[in-house]
């Protein structure tokens, strides 16, 4: 091992024990899907039956299980947690910017440590590597999958096409059908674009797609036979209805994921446009030369990888900011690729490096004042918002400086990366507890332990969905609703909004109920609740 790549190896378990680990478990799980992801591994560890996920005891069958095979194996090791049920996401995340480092090094050496940290450092993997979801795990399956893929293309070496198929297969258990789907689009994709048709076809080899089913397959007939529903719930209804509906509620524009994938690019969106723009223009004017031309090809291939995903879910009926991230990583390779090419020259543009400078410094302004954010719902005036604005204006005007003095390029990942770094820092630092208090029901369930004397069952009433997943997996229980009608007859403890004090007594009449406490950051209050009388 050479200095440099002990540098570079140093470099990147830093920034990934930063970026992915540090603070993991500063606030509680966040959301309806975090801790209800967190509680069906639960459950299948407790269990031990690794076929069929279920909440609550009953079978929950919207997602394959990689995440929760992944999570089980954690909380095996280091006990059930919030921390350990991020864990798997932070792992998965190290792993794909691991994978790039060597892809990189071996197909477009001398930005290997560029694509690496760019890719750890954008919004969108930072994001979704420090939660408890499957969007990392498709991520970074699709997104080895691409890279094996292309080096089978340009090397010819058919270990990276039965690695394709590995990840596609690990792409299928993390999240269903469309890894191997995307995947096919955007090699079919590439195939006209590059004047190959035949390239599809060859990439259809009998021995990868006898790994992908040998791998992929066995969970889905082991649980189809354990769940007759499976199918209906998990094909029909959670990709096929999900995608050409609105049956779960997340309507969204057209355009949604321009915005989205703008945002999970920072800080290196401007170069990253700058990047996709020259690559289309280079295929447009050499799109009937490029037989043989493998660093172009290259390009044409990220540019595909980039753009079919935010198309394709963008035609999607129902849209979530996650489905959009197994295509970041393309925009940051091709971008690595276009640094490969201009970082000798002698100048770039100054209104890219100031939109890029503002770009970078920007999120520094929400993550100091997050903690006014959260409480608030808006952004604070005064001394704390002209701090904020003056840290973030300091290092716009650095980094612009930067960029247009000699160094130029060479600058750009270490004058970028200074602001992420400080953005992360003081989001742990000032955010956390105002986020745990006002987003997580973590602090809520520590203050319904310390006032019962004995386990209680919990019910809920007119709270969100957030605040009750949250709450069956900080209590380990199922919770009943009072909105459904499942009002528990034995003693029990309540939570409701501190507004229906009202339909708490409509609800429990002729019952004792006592008011132990509220919970402000939250706005609900707790109750104890009498066993109802029995009737004569």
């Amino acid at each position: 091992m050479t200095a440099r790549t002990r540098t570079d190896v140093l470099l990147l378990a830093g920034f990934c024990a930063f970026l992915f680990f540090y603070g993991l478990g500063q606030f509680g799980l966040i959301g309806a899907d975090e801790p209800r992801y967190a509680q069906v591994a639960r459950e299948m560890m407790l269990r031990g039956d690794w076929v069929t996920p279920t909440l609550g005891g009953n079978p929950w069958l919207e997602k394959p299980p990689l995440y929760y095979w992944e999570a089980g194996l954690v909380y095996r090791v280091l006990g059930v947690s919030d921390l350990a049920a991020r864990i798997p996401s932070a792992v998965d995340a190290t792993i794909l910017v691991v994978v790039i480092y060597i892809f990189v090094r071996r197909f477009r050496r001398g930005v290997e440590l560029d694509a690496t940290l760019m890719t750890a450092s954008c919004a969108g993997v930072i994001g979704f590597a420090r939660a408890a979801s499957m969007d990392m795990s498709l991520a970074s399956a699709f997104s080895m999958g691409m890279l094996a893929w292309w080096a089978w293309r340009e090397s010819q070496k058919r270990v990276y096409l039965l690695a394709f198929y590995l990840c596609m297969a690990l792409g299928t258990l993390a999240k269903g059908p469309v890894a191997p789907f995307l995947a096919a689009i955007v090699v079919g994709l590439f195939s006209v674009l590059v004047r190959e048709p035949r390239l599809t076809l060859k990439t259809l080899w009998l021995p990868g797609i006898l790994l992908f089913i040998i791998i992929a397959l066995p969970w889905y007939v082991a649980v189809q036979l354990a769940n007759p529903q499976f199918f209906r719930e998990f094909i029909l209804e959670h990709n096929l209805a999900r995608f050409s509906s609105n049956l779960y509620h997340h309507p969204e524009p057209f355009w949604y994921y321009i915005p989205v994938s703008a945002l999970a690019l920072v800080p290196w969106i401007v170069f990253v446009v700058v990047a996709l723009v020259e690559s289309a223009r280079v295929w447009w004017s050499e799109r009937k030369s490029l037989a043989g031309d493998c660093e172009t090809q290259f390009r044409v291939f990220a540019l595909c990888w980039l753009v079919i995903p935010i198309i394709f879910f963008s035609i999607s009926q129902s849209k979530l900011p996650g489905y959009i991230l197994p295509c970041i990583p393309a925009g940051t390779i091709l971008l690595a690729d276009y640094l490969l090419r201009h970082r000798e020259d002698q100048g770039i543009p100054k209104w890219t490096a100031v939109l890029h400078a503002l770009v970078a410094s920007a999120p520094v302004v929400p993550a100091v004042l997050v903690a006014y954010i959260v409480t608030q719902h808006r952004m604070p005036g005064g001394r704390p918002m002209l701090v904020a604005v003056a840290i973030a204006f300091g290092l716009c005007l650095a980094i612009s400086l930067t960029l247009v003095s000699r160094q130029h390029l060479r600058m750009l990942r270490f004058v970028t990366l200074i602001p992420v770094i400080l953005a992360i820092a003081a989001l742990l630092k000032v955010g956390t507890t105002a986020i745990d208090e006002k987003l997580s029901a973590r602090p809520l369930a520590l203050e319904l332990a310390n006032v019962e004397t004995k386990r209680l069952p919990l019910a809920v009433y007119g709270v969100s969905r957030e605040l009750e997943y949250g709450l069956a997996f900080y209590r380990n229980q199922a919770i009943l609703r009072y909105d459904s009608g499942n009002i528990p007859l034995t003693e029990h403890l309540l939570v409701a909004p501190t507004t229906w004090m009202n339909n708490v007594a409509k609800e429990t009449a002729k019952r004792h109920v006592t008011l132990l406490g509220e919970y402000a950051p939250q706005s609900v209050a707790y109750y104890w609740v009498s066993a109802a009388e029995s009737k004569p």
